[in-house]
C-alpha cells in the first residue's frame, strides 16, 4: 500500500530546487543560455503541492509548473 499524497516526502523542498528544475526545463525546451534566464517570480501552491516559476529570457517569458512530490515538470506555458 502506498501512502497518500500528504504523507509523501516532497523532492522539491525549496524555492532553489524548483528554480533549478524550471531552468533546466527551459534550457532543454528552448535551447538558450543559462546566463540569459532570469527568475521573475516563484509560487508554491499548498493545496495542490505544485511549484510555479516564472522565467524570462531575451524577449520571451514562460511559466513552468512542477509537481513537488515527483520533482517533474508538468507544464511549460509561454506567455
Amino acid at each position: 500500500m502506498s501512502p497518500g499524497i500528504g504523507l509523501m516526502d516532497r523532492r522539491l523542498k525549496t524555492k532553489k530546487d524548483a528554480v533549478s528544475l524550471a531552468m533546466a526545463g527551459i534550457l532543454k525546451e528552448y535551447k538558450t543560455e543559462s546566463e540569459k534566464i532570469k527568475t521573475l517570480e516563484t509560487k508554491y501552491d499548498d493545496d495542490v503541492g505544485d511549484w510555479y516559476v516564472a522565467l524570462g529570457w531575451d524577449e520571451k517569458r514562460a511559466i513552468v509548473k512542477m509537481d513537488s512530490v515527483l520533482a517533474k515538470i508538468t507544464e511549460i506555458k509561454e506567455i
